[in-house]
Order: C-alpha cells, then sequence, then structure tokens
C-alpha cells in the first residue's frame, strides 16, 4: 500500500482520503503545507535524532576503547544449522526439526566455541536481549535473567547479521567464509583491529550524518546514466532550460542550484576554485559568471570536474515551486552520469554521505545498467526511498511492459521503494514539460509527490536515512554486545571452574609445603644417621675380632690362610696380615652395602613423599638410583694428585684412594706399607711386656702364661738392654751371682736337668702357640697401626671417619633426591599459582565484559526507543 508525505498530525492520507467536496480538499491541502507545521514537526524529530546521534557515537568509541585497552572483542559469526542438517535426497531420514529462528552462534578466531541462540528482532522485543548469561536447568523461571531464554533455554540474540559492521572476511582462492578456514589466516588481534578500523569508520560516518541533519537545508541530488535526460528533467523541474541539453553527454560538473533569494536576488553562476573553501560573500572563492555562459563553462570544463553553484529566480508562487518553497532551502544538485568514467563514479558514490535525496533518472529505453544497479544497491543501505523518475517514457510502444520490467527491477533494489511505487517511481517524458501551454499530468504528478517528499515530509526524506542508518548500525552494536556477553559467561564459567579445581590444590600445596620440608630433611637425617650407626658398629666389631685374631667378617671371600709349619712362619705372618686386611675391607665394603639399602629405601620413601605431595598431572621424576654408583670415585694414578676421596682416607701419594681397586673400602690389602711383615709379628715383644709389666689393662686372654710369652719376656729384657733401660753394672752384678751359684756344687748338679726341661718346655711351647699368637699378635699390629695419625695431622679415628664418609654419601644421594622432588614441588606450585592468577584474572576480566556488554545493550535500546527511530519518517 501506498504510504502518504504528510506530517503525523494530518488525520489520514493524501492518496487514500477521501474529500466530499473541493471545499474540503483546498482545505486539506492548505493544512498539508502550512510551513510552520512541517517545521515542528521535523525539528522534534531532529532533535531526537542528533541526541540518538551523540548517544551513539559515544558508545562507538567505548566499544572502541574497551577492545584496545580491556577485552579483545570478539567478532561473531551466525549459521543455520537447520540448513546444514538437511539429508541428500537418497536419504530417508527426515531433517530434525528446529525451531524457527535457531541459529549456530560462533565466532571466526575460536571454531571450537560454538551455541545455539534464537534470532530475535530487538523492535518486537528489545528487553529481552539485554543479556545472555548462562541459564542451567536448576534456575527458575522466574530469575531475572530468564527473560534473556527461550522455552528451552537457548539464548536470545537480537539480529541475525550485521548491516553496518560488517566484515569481508571471506578469504582464500575459493572465498571460503567458514571459522576452520579462517583460523589459521586470522589471529583475535587482527579480527579486532579491522573492527576497530569499521567502528571508527563508523564514527566517522555519523559525524558527518550528524552535520547533514543539522544542516538547515535539504540536498537533492539529481543522477542517473548518461544520457537518461537528468539535465532535461532538471530543466522540466525549473520550467526553464537553464542546464546544457545536447545528444552527447554534456554534463561533467556537478551543478548545484539555489533560489537566487540566497544570493541577493541575483541570477548567476559561481565556479568553485579547488583548494579553497567556499563563502557566498568572498569573492575570492569562486569565480563569477552570468547564467547563460553555463554551457561554455561546462564544455570549457569536460577534462575535469568543477563544482558549480547555480543561482536561479523562480518567479512561480512557493506553492508550486521547489526553490521558492516558503519552507526550507533547497539544493537541486545535477550530477554527472554514472558509467561516463570510474573516477566521476566514485566522486558521485563520496557525495552520498551529504545528499540527504536521491533523484535518480532512468531511461526507458534501457533500463537499469550494472552501474545504476551498484549504485542504488550502496544507496539503499542507508537511503531506504529513492526517487525514482523514468525518463523518455513516452517514446515507449509496449509501455505496460515497460513499466513491468522496471518496477520489477526496482523491487530488487530498493524494496522500501517499490512498496511505495506510486509515489516515489514515475514515468514520464520531462522533454514534453518543457513545452509551453502544454498539459502533462504525469510530471505535475511527479513535481507534487517530489515537494511533497522532499519539502512535507522532511523527516522522511532527509531523517529517516539517517534515522535508517542509526538503527542498522544499533542493532549491529546489540548483535556485538550480545555475542560478547555469551562469550564472557563462557569464560566466567571456565575460570570457575578452573578456580574450583586448581585454587583447592594450590591451597593444599601452600599447607604441606612445610610438611613436606620436614619429611624430607627427617628422611636425610635419618638415612644418614642409620647409616653412621650401622658402619660405626659394623667397623668396630670387625676391628675388635682382627685384634684378637680373628678375621673382622665372616665372609666366604675371605679366608685365613693354613699354619706351613715353623719353617714357613714368615710368609704365615704375612698371609695372616694379608687376610686381616683383606677382611677390614670387607667391612668397610659390607657397611657401604648396607648404607647403599639405607639410602635405597630412602629415595623411595621420598618418592612416596612426591606421590603424596605432588598434584597431578605433574610429571615425576625419572631419576633412576644406582646404588652401585654410591661410593665410586676416580683416580689420577701416575699424576701425584690427590684423588676425590670419599671420607677421610687415602693413600699417601694418591696411588690406593677410598673406594679404590675391587671396592674394597679404602683398599687395606693392597696397600704396601700395611702388608709389609716384620719380626714384631711374631714376637710383639712391647705387647708381652706391657702384659707382664705394665699396668694390667690388657684383656684376661693375652695375659695367659705361654711358651711364648716368656720367650718374649727374655728378648724384650734384652731389648730393655739394648735401649739402656737396664744398667750395664746391674747386668754384670747379675752375672757374677750366676757364676757364685754355679760354683756351688749343689747348683751344678742340678742345673743341667732344669736346663733341658726349661728347653724341651720352650720348644713345645713355641711349636703349639706360635700358629694362634701370630694372627692375634698381627691383629694387634694392625688395628694399631690404622688408628694411629700419619704424624703430620691430628690422629685420626678409622671407624669415625668411615661413618662419616659413608653418613656423608647416603646424604648427598637423599639430598639430591630431595633436592629434584623439592624443585618439582617450586615448579608445580608457581604454575598452579599462575593458573590460579590467570583464571582470576580472566573470571575478572570477564566479569567486567559481561557487565560491560550488558550496559550497552541497555544503552542500545535506550537510545533507540528513547528517540523512537522507528517512528521518524513514519
Amino acid at each position: 500500500m501506498a504510504q502518504s508525505y504528510f506530517p503525523s498530525r494530518v488525520a489520514s492520507p493524501v492518496k487514500e482520503a477521501t474529500f466530499s467536496s473541493a471545499t474540503d480538499l483546498d482545505m486539506h491541502a492548505e493544512r498539508q503545507f502550512r510551513a510552520e507545521d512541517v517545521q515542528e514537526a521535523y525539528i522534534e524529530n531532529k532533535d531526537r535524532l542528533v541526541h540518538a546521534i551523540d548517544r551513539t557515537k559515544s558508545v562507538l568509541n567505548g566499544i572502541r576503547s574497551f577492545n584496545k585497552d580491556e577485552w579483545v572483542v570478539r567478532y561473531p559469526q551466525l549459521r543455520d544449522p537447520a540448513k546444514e542438517d538437511q539429508p541428500s535426497s537418497s536419504s530417508s531420514n527426515k531433517p530434525p526439526v528446529r525451531k524457527q529462528g535457531r541459529r549456530s552462534l560462533s565466532f571466526f578466531d575460536d571454531p571450537s566455541f560454538e551455541t545455539e541462540v534464537v534470532v530475535e528482532s530487538p523492535r518486537a522485543s528489545p528487553k529481552r536481549s539485554v543479556s545472555m548469561p548462562i541459564v542451567t536447568e536448576e534456575e527458575s523461571a522466574s530469575s531475572p535473567e530468564a527473560s534473556n531464554k527461550d522455552a528451552d533455554g537457548v539464548r536470545l540474540i537480537p539480529a541475525s547479521d550485521f548491516n553496518v559492521l560488517k566484515l569481508d572476511l571471506k578469504l582464500g582462492s575459493h572465498s571460503s567464509s567458514t571459522a576452520a578456514s579462517l583460523v589459521s589466516q586470522l589471529e583475535k588481534a587482527s579480527i579486532a583491529n579491522l573492527l576497530d578500523e569499521r567502528l571508527a569508520s563508523s564514527v566517522s560516518h555519523i559525524d558527518k550524518l550528524r552535520l547533514r541533519v543539522e544542516d538547515t537545508s535539504s540536498k537533492v541530488l539529481v543522477t542517473g546514466d548518461l544520457n537518461a535526460g537528468k539535465s532535461t528533467f532538471v530543466n522540466a523541474l525549473l520550467r526553464r532550460e537553464v542546464m546544457p541539453v545536447d545528444q552527447q553527454p554534456c554534463t561533467t560538473a556537478f551543478c548545484e542550484v539555489h533560489d537566487a533569494a540566497d544570493n541577493g536576488g541575483k541570477e548567476e553562476v559561481h565556479v568553485l576554485k579547488d583548494g579553497v573553501t567556499y563563502d557566498i560573500n568572498d569573492d575570492s572563492t569562486y569565480t563569477s559568471v552570468p547564467i547563460d555562459a553555463l554551457e561554455s563553462v561546462v564544455s570549457d570544463n569536460e577534462d575535469e570536474q568543477p563544482i558549480i553553484k547555480l543561482y536561479l529566480a523562480d518567479t512561480r508562487a512557493p506553492s508550486e515551486s521547489l526553490l521558492n518553497n516558503g519552507v526550507v532551502d533547497i539544493s537541486l544538485i545535477d550530477a554527472p552520469g554514472l558509467n561516463r568514467d570510474s573516477m566521476k563514479t566514485t566522486a558521485l558514490f563520496a557525495r552520498q554521505e551529504e545528499i540527504d535525496v536521491v533523484v535518480f533518472v532512468v531511461s526507458a529505453e534501457n533500463h537499469f545498467t550494472l552501474s545504476a544497479k551498484e549504485f542504488l544497491i550502496n544507496a539503499s543501505s542507508e537511503k531506504a526511498y529513492l526517487f525514482i523518475v523514468v525518463n523518455k517514457y513516452d517514446q515507449i510502444k509496449n509501455k505496460d511492459k515497460c513499466r513491468r520490467l522496471v518496477l520489477e527491477q526496482i523491487k530488487q533494489l530498493s524494496p522500501r521503494t517499490y512498496e511505495d511505487a506510486e509515489d516515489l517511481v514515475h514515468f514520464v517524458d520531462s522533454a514534453a514539460a518543457l513545452q509551453p501551454y502544454a498539459a502533462n499530468p504525469a510530471f505535475d504528478d511527479l513535481e507534487s509527490s517530489l515537494r511533497s517528499f522532499v519539502l512535507v515530509k522532511r523527516s522522511k526524506s532527509k531523517l529517516q536515512p539517517v534515522s535508517t542508518y542509526l538503527s542498522n548500525l544499533l542493532a549491529d552494536i546489540e548483535l556485538l554486545a550480545s555475542a560478547n556477553t555469551i562469550v564472557a559467561d563462557a569464560e566466567i564459567q571456565r575460570a570457575r571452574e578452573d578456580l574450583s579445581e586448581k585454587r583447592p590444590v594450590l591451597e593444599k600445596m601452600k599447607k604441606n609445603r612445610d610438611v613436606l620440608e620436614n619429611s624430607l630433611e627427617a628422611v636425610e637425617e635419618e638415612g644418614a644417621t642409620k647409616a653412621s650407626s650401622g658402619a660405626k658398629a659394623l667397623l668396630n666389631s670387625a676391628l675388635e675380632r682382627v685384634a684378637n685374631g680373628k678375621l673382622g667378617v665372616d665372609l666366604p671371600q675371605v679366608s685365613m690362610p693354613t699354619y706351613p709349619g715353623l719353617l714357613g712362619i714368615w710368609d704365615y705372618a704375612r698371609d695372616v696380615r694379608r687376610a686381616l686386611l683383606a677382611s677390614i675391607d670387607a667391612a668397610v665394603k659390607l657397611a657401604e652395602d648396607e648404607a647403599r639399602v639405607i639410602t635405597s629405601n630412602g629415595v623411595e620413601k621420598i618418592k612416596d613423599l612426591g606421590e603424596e605431595h605432588l598434584p597431578e598431572g605433574v610429571e615425576r621424576s625419572k631419576r633412576v638410583f644406582m646404588p652401585e654408583a654410591m661410593f665410586a670415585v676416580s683416580r689420577r694414578a701416575g699424576r701425584g694428585h690427590k684423588s676425590r676421596r670419599s671420607g677421610s682416607y687415602s693413600h699417601i701419594g694418591g696411588a690406593i684412594v677410598a673406594g679404590g681397586l675391587h671396592g674394597l673400602g679404602i683398599g687395606l690389602a693392597q696397600r704396601h706399607d700395611l702388608l709389609e711383615t716384620t719380626f714384631f709379628d711374631l714376637f710383639d715383644v712391647n705387647h708381652q711386656f706391657l702384659v707382664h709389666f705394665g699396668d694390667g689393662k690388657e684383656d684376661s686372654e693375652a695375659m695367659t702364661p705361654t711358651a711364648l710369652s716368656v720367650v718374649s719376656v727374655g728378648l724384650g729384657a734384652l731389648t730393655m738392654v739394648g735401649g739402656q733401660a737396664v744398667g750395664a753394672r746391674a747386668i754384670i752384678e747379675g752375672i757374677v751371682r750366676v757364676t757364685d751359684l754355679l760354683n756351688n756344687e749343689t747348683a751344678r748338679k742340678w742345673a743341667a736337668p732344669i736346663l733341658g726341661a726349661v728347653t724341651l718346655g720352650a720348644t713345645a711351647y713355641l711349636i703349639l702357640e706360635l700358629p694362634a699368637s701370630i694372627p692375634r699378635t698381627v691383629g694387634r699390629r694392625i688395628k694399631a697401626s690404622i688408628t694411629r695419625g700419619d704424624g703430620t695431622q691430628h690422629e685420626v679415628q678409622f671407624v669415625d671417619a668411615h661413618a662419616e664418609r659413608i653418613s656423608r654419601e647416603t646424604r648427598k644421594v637423599l639430598r639430591l633426591a630431595s633436592w629434584d622432588l623439592r624443585e618439582r614441588f617450586r615448579g608445580a606450585m608457581e604454575e598452579r599459582a599462575k593458573e590460579v592468577s590467570g583464571a582470576e584474572k580472566l573470571e575478572k576480566e570477564a566479569l567486567k565484559a559481561k557487565n560491560y556488554f550488558d550496559g550497552i545493550s541497555k544503552e542500545t535500546i535506550d537510545i533507540r526507543e528513547g528517540a523512537q527511530l522507528e517512528s521518524i519518517g513514519a
């Protein structure tokens, strides 16, 4: 149905009204063109629109700042899953039934995110699209957020696609727009930058729209294809031939026609100078020429594109004139043809932002060319209504066919114009309208409709295009805000899930940090102490056994040599010394083996502590403890350097070191100085002297009288003499007394038997006791030699030194295992702390974004309702 172009206070449209008499029609027309009524309605709508523009600009700038500083604004895409789920024709299964308006929402930079939404028009129920919270099944229908869901709990969004903020993200040779094909080429920041550029462009555009709204005049652009009769049509509107007309294209300039009243009532042509702002009161900004020179000005500038201001006086009454209308200043712009050249076409497209009404002249002979279609489609995105003049219509024979084809094309190019085709589409012959005294009702109807559209319905012709653009932009902002609210909800949920999972783990780790530290220290101390005490007990026992002539440990690898007899007594003593030293080495190795077992148990305890205190997902230690590697050292044989040693013992000169040959302790059985056999290994004179003449501190076994002890005492006496322990005079006196005794006949009689008996007894005791006494003698000397200081340092205790060495090695291994666990625990705690901090930051930012975009949605609804954009021009 055709719509009228009258103020809203008019009771009924002209085109549909019926009047009882001509008087009623005249009264209605008078009311229709009353200037104050037109201006009052226009100013009211203009003020509301300007306020809406300012608020929208503030919203756009806020989104740009938020996108730059606070949150990467996500750009959504909507797909219709019902279409994608359509089965092939050969399939017998029916497609799934989906509610009307259901869409799948995802994002170009994140194809993994997808949710189902319901598209709902913001005009129908704007308050339902305020926010898009995630509502669980447990939420009641009375929840404040329930209004943002449909009956199935699916999120509602206000629009199905972008109009103004649409980004061309089709990349690649096949122009695929799926998220999967784009995610590898575009990142969030890249798309956010593209969106920012589009927002900036929109801000710039609405600034120009605001200037256009604030401008009290109206600019009417007359354009069309070449030779469509644009200049002829302008001349017909002016009722005088002013514009140059030719069969060839002649209008190459933008010629703006104004009322001569704006120029002090003087008719003339102003040719604007390049690079200078035009000022009608400053003749230096333009070149003035007479009206009749317009054709020469145009022809002289065919290769250029000048802007010409043409001031004409229209002597007709305001009710008939378009320029001299008594309501508002009108400028009629005659533009170059669209398809003359690309530069002029581009310039024409650029001027759309300052144009209020587009009058498109199309030839009835050629209809709409490609350039015309492109222009109309571009103009229709903002100007829903276009005034279309089908010129040269009288020359068409089959007028019905021409009318039908033209209207079909208009329906595709500008649907709103097609709806009001009765008032906005006119089939005329402009040349016939210039014939004097000739009636031309079709052109008169066109002129009346154009005057009504431009003057009476200024809110629709001048403000409604801006309102349309603003409505589309606000709908885009709502869609953008709603989609980002969904993302914010999802990130809030994910952050809270992460916090509920990771925050308790972090708190537990903080709480158990000291417990783990104390437990590790306890394991280290326990292992080192146990290894030390075990080594001390074992080595003390071994030394006591050796001192008593027994092997330090009972092992099959070490055995005492067999007594070879009196003739092999020297070799026997050397073999006994080697066997006893080897048994001590075996005891040291046995102590080391026990320490290895203790260390292995300690390492296992540390692993158990790791399993207890390390959270899931943390890689456990892959270190493998090799007990045989303990107590292993390197040798630097032949270099004279001391090698690294475990404990305090090493051979002077560095030939044999701790943990040396065969891994037997400190290698006592291979030390030449300890293997050297002496006379005192057979007869320990010092020991026997201490036993019989000392302080009696030797044990009872050592004090048992034997033949060997007697001989030892004698030899000890000789030693004492040689050492001047007894004086020479005393010895001589003893010999004299013995001689005197032998001079006695009785004494001589018993001397021989007694001496023989003593000799036989000494020989028997020597043969029988020597195999048993040599090991004890050698053992006592070995014990004394390895526990004696080296003469240059303080005396070193063999047992304590080895216990310290074994304890230190055990502690070192356990400390290494503890260090590894500490580092893993520390790293895991830092990682959990970072994850918790990141989740907290994400939650905070997402909450801020959700609140912000909820506010944006409410703001856009308030702008639309406050400005009543849908009612402007209605």
